[in-house]
């Protein structure tokens, strides 16, 4: 934000700003380097690739490793898809250099209603609209999103929970209404409202305060209109 007009007419933005990068650059309910990439894959979303390129650099300088980046590739794949995922992957080679990936792994395959019982369990046996439709009428991929949502949840580098929250701040980033369904999947792996609030705070860099507004309510208490635990 070195801008020369913000500095010399917007002191009460640039202040702001500045608290919003203290809590999102340093170690509080979520680990730096994590919101570091949340940040990062979060400007992806916006179509801010220097922004993207800049904080996943402060990752590694924070000690982020690229097999925890790599779940920020999984999880563009799935949600932004392959155009926005080969930007990020471009990004990763250029902050961490020559990467020594593993061996190709063979592909899995979903077993008929395996995609449908997932989906039930994680909603509680209310499957979504979209996704009874799509097991109805093209039920090869519903079996295709549920292998992309393994990927994301079950099978991410982070854990459960982080997962949830690398989830969250893309959605955050783009005022998703999808983000409901993530605060549920968080708090169900275990994150606090604290933890929730940071990853979204995450967003704001590449998606203004509008990425909080459009999230931040569903953490309120249940009688003011947020998601009850």
């Amino acid at each position: 934000m070195d801008v020369a007009l913000l500095r010399g007419y917007a002191p009460y933005t640039l202040a702001g700003y500045d608290i919003f990068r203290s809590v999102i650059e340093s170690d509080g309910a979520v680990p730096a380097r994590l919101k570091a990439l949340f940040a990062a894959v979060a400007a992806v979303d916006r179509r801010h690739l220097p922004l993207a390129r800049r904080e996943l650099e402060r990752g590694v300088m924070l000690g982020l490793t690229s097999k925890e980046a790599t779940a920020g590739l999984i999880v563009l794949s799935s949600l932004r898809g392959e155009a926005a995922a080969l930007d990020f992957a471009q990004i990763i080679e250029e902050s961490f250099g020559d990467v020594e990936a593993p061996d190709p792994q063979s592909l899995p395959t979903a077993a008929e209603g395996e995609a449908e019982a997932n989906f039930r369990a994680y909603w509680a046996g209310n499957i979504p609209p979209p996704l009874g439709v799509l097991i109805r009428l093209v039920p090869q991929a519903a079996d295709a999103y549920y292998l992309m949502r393994r990927g994301s949840i079950d099978a991410n580098p982070l854990s459960p929970k982080h997962g949830e929250l690398l989830l969250l701040a893309i959605l955050a980033a783009g005022y998703s209404p999808m983000a409901a369904t993530h605060v549920r999947g968080a708090r169900n792996a275990g994150a606090s409202d604290e933890e929730i609030a940071e990853a979204v705070l995450c967003a704001v860099p590449s998606a203004g305060i509008a990425a909080w507004m459009a999230v931040g309510g569903m953490l309120a208490p249940p009688e003011e209109g947020g998601i009850a635990r």
